[in-house]
């Protein structure tokens, strides 16, 4: 068995804060990441840190890119047990979908929708809860994740664990991760 993270973030943003207030959560974006460091840390969300609308598929990171610029983040991260095998499935996906990144957009449209609890769906579009569902249950993981997704469902999988909850740039700052 191994441990992946689901990372739930709010960074403060416009775009966010739009998010949060339709969806009532307290977190607008979702994350999964195959390391305790956050190293390997992947969705769909700003390719640029200074312009919302160039989005796509991105390898995010604590100290670079739209987490850097927005370092006030407030995060919850959890771990999730899966697999071997789920796991080598995980970094299959996200190993494909890196290569071909260009083949991949932002659902725009999709995230919106969610606001009036319609999904609207096109291959190879994704937003950040789309995504991360989309790596679970390719690799063969049982969710029960709702059809109209938003990053805050994802703390109701089965078996995940907080292990942290705060800033995001002190993340790395907690003893044993």
């Amino acid at each position: 068995m191994k441990d992946i993270y689901i990372i739930l973030t709010h960074t403060g943003t416009t775009l966010s804060k739009l998010i949060k207030s339709y969806t009532k959560n307290e977190f607008s974006h979702v994350s999964i990441s195959l390391d305790d460091k956050l190293k390997k840390m992947y969705s769909f969300g700003r390719l640029h840190p200074y312009n919302p609308f160039w989005a796509g598929f991105v390898h995010e990171g604590i100290e670079h890119g739209t987490f850097k610029r927005f370092y006030l983040t407030q995060t919850k991260i959890y771990s999730f047990e899966v697999t071997e095998e789920q796991y080598k499935k995980m970094e299959e996906i996200i190993e494909y979908m890196k290569t071909r990144k260009k083949s991949y957009k932002f659902n725009i449209i999709g995230l919106f929708a969610v606001s009036i609890n319609k999904k609207v769906k096109f291959k190879n579009y994704f937003y950040c809860a789309e995504f991360v569902k989309y790596v679970l249950e390719e690799a063969g993981v049982k969710t029960n994740l709702p059809e109209i997704i938003k990053p805050e469902d994802f703390k109701n999988l089965e078996g995940i664990k907080l292990v942290y909850n705060g800033k995001l740039n002190e993340y790395k700052l907690v003893p044993n991760f």
